[in-house]
């Protein structure tokens, strides 16, 4: 079975790189085939010819790796112990990338998540968990749990330690292995041993697992009177556009007159879903992007269909982690000038992927085409010094920390519709360049105190601070608003007491009038999360986001760049 599943992928994949026959990238498969629609110009005889060089190149690679396979089990040290399901997934690993960073195998585990977050879901109980210290022991905390799902079902709250998944002890576990322990497939049974954060008390509860939707567009609201906020941060899937719309539709009936759509960290997804977003935006016959692919196959253009486009002044936030689909929105609408991006220069993916579904449930993505904005930019990196992780890093986080959102890319100028340079060979460089605010390593430390107290708080531990209680279940949906547990004067002394009184954290004590107004927006955010779930707290934060806060303060630019542009295009013959 492994010859022959070794021998499979080595075929398919020999095929795909040997024939001028590609599909799109990140366009939904075709359920038949496992592709996208693509085609072939060659004729017949040449398409056959073609055909039976690669069968022969095949068999020589396959006869080749079972020889080296054999070789290495004869008189490797460990040869007995190889785990050959591993030394298959690593070669195909190993040969992707020798052509670029972004093809990539998927062993039938990963392809299996892979096609569930495009879903925008996942397969678990339905909750949000984090570490949290007291010393040097390390423990995993729910702090939240997500609507009708699972874990809000069967009464799982903030503040619960989680102490056991199905008799396994998680103290001292990372909160990544604690997440992938309670995953798993769909109507299977979890058992989840917590301690509860109100009672004490120890409690298994048996969870059955399901889908638990995670929307692409997950929260949107007006974030100043009449300047609207869309939270896009999550990636392109098979809901957002839909997702888009309908918060727009949302805020406009709230008096919504300028926006900011929100793509830091977004890393991508669906081509089609990208164009639909763009489209809404964009006039009738504009030009969202071009493609081009191996030998002219599959070159095409997208342009705009929309006649009646949304007019809204718009503000693109980016960051370094805005990819792929997400630099394809903000590179069409700053190439047309419809929006000012703000942030830090995106990542600079330009290459195009194909999903191709391999047997045993495996999958493989494959870069069939390359990506270009409307002036004619083509924004992927360089790829070809330096290794796999550096690329993906983009030289280490010190690197980005002090070249954040002042990095320029290094290709040629192009100009927008109203003559402004903008320039290819490296993501999209913001047109108002703001760092990010980075936590200092003394806020990093105090989360955890801070989180020890917010429990407390939530559950009217603290004398005097009976405000503060949380004693109902989440209220989701909800928008923040400034009564919404304020941290005062009062809160905060009384935190700076339960600093001192702990030997674990006294330490800090010297470190926290200077931190204040941290503290106190962290107080908020966990009270927020405990009462609201993770998506409304997240408000207390972007709040306060500096770049976001630039967004707003360029409102007024950005309508005069996009009516600038309407009266260019309407210039023209």
């Amino acid at each position: 079975m492994k010859n022959k599943f070794s021998f499979a992928l080595i075929a398919l994949i020999t095929v795909s790189l040997s024939l001028p026959i590609f599909v799109f990238a990140q366009q939904r498969p075709n359920q038949a085939t496992g592709r996208t629609p693509g085609r072939s110009d060659q004729p017949p005889a040449s398409r056959s010819r073609t055909a039976r060089s690669s069968a022969t190149t095949i068999l020589t690679i396959d006869q080749d790796f079972k020889d080296a396979m054999n070789i290495i089990r004869e008189n490797y040290i460990d040869g007995n112990k190889i785990d050959y399901n591993n030394a298959y997934k690593s070669s195909m690993t190993g040969m992707l990338r020798t052509l670029d960073p972004h093809s990539s195998y998927f062993d039938r585990e990963e392809f299996e998540e892979l096609k569930t977050d495009q879903r925008s879901e996942y397969l678990g109980i339905g909750a949000t968990i984090q570490n949290y210290s007291v010393g040097d022991a390390v423990e995993t905390y729910i702090t939240a749990t997500f609507d009708h799902s699972p874990a809000w079902r069967n009464g799982l709250r903030y503040g619960d330690r989680i102490d056991a998944v199905d008799g396994v002890s998680m103290h001292g576990k990372l909160s990544a292995e604690v997440r992938d322990k309670i995953r798993g497939p769909r109507d299977s049974h979890v058992k989840v041993t917590v301690t509860r954060g109100g009672s004490g008390q120890v409690e298994t509860v048996d969870i059955v697992r399901a889908a638990v939707p995670q929307p692409s567009v997950p929260d949107y609201y007006m974030i100043r009177p009449g300047v609207g906020y869309i939270d896009m941060t999550r990636g392109f899937n098979y809901d957002t556009a839909e997702g888009m719309q309908d918060a727009l539709d949302r805020l406009h009936q709230r008096g919504l007159n300028s926006l900011v759509l929100d793509l830091r960290n977004n890393p991508g997804g669906f081509l089609d879903s990208a164009i639909a977003v763009a489209n809404t935006f964009l006039p009738q016959g504009q030009l969202i992007l071009t493609q081009k692919g191996r030998n002219g196959l599959n070159d095409r253009t997208y342009k705009s269909t929309n006649p009646d486009p949304d007019r809204t002044p718009l503000v693109i936030l980016v960051n370094e982690y805005t990819a792929s689909a997400s630099e394809i929105v903000s590179g069409a609408m700053q190439d047309h000038d419809r929006a000012l991006i703000v942030g830090q220069t995106s990542f600079g993916k330009g290459l195009v992927q194909s999903i191709i579904n391999l047997p045993e449930g495996a999958g493989l993505t494959l870069t069939s085409a390359k990506y270009f904005t409307p002036s004619g930019r083509l924004i992927q990196r360089d790829y070809s010094n330096g290794g796999w992780y550096d690329y993906i890093s983009r030289g280490g986080t010190l690197a980005r920390e002090n070249n954040a959102g002042s990095d320029k890319p290094a290709g040629p100028a192009s100009h927008t519709d109203t003559g402004r340079p903008v320039y290819g060979g490296g993501g999209i460089t913001p047109d108002e360049a703001v760092k990010p605010q980075f936590l200092t390593s003394m806020q990093v430390r105090l989360r955890d105190p801070i989180f020890f107290f917010a429990r407390d708080m939530a559950y009217g531990r603290v004398p005097s601070l009976d405000r503060f209680k949380v004693d109902k279940a989440i209220e989701y949906d909800h928008d923040l608003t400034a009564d919404d547990f304020p941290v005062n004067d009062m809160a905060y002394n009384a935190f700076k007491d339960y600093v001192a009184k702990d030997q674990n954290w006294k330490v800090f004590m010297p470190q926290l009038e200077r931190n204040r107004l941290f503290i106190q927006q962290q107080l908020r955010f966990q009270l927020a999360t405990a009462a609201y779930g993770t998506v409304a707290a997240i408000q207390v934060l972007t709040k306060d986001d500096p770049q976001i806060a630039k967004a707003i303060d360029v409102v007024p630019r950005a309508r005069d760049l996009a009516m600038a542009a309407s009266r260019a295009r309407l210039a023209q013959p």
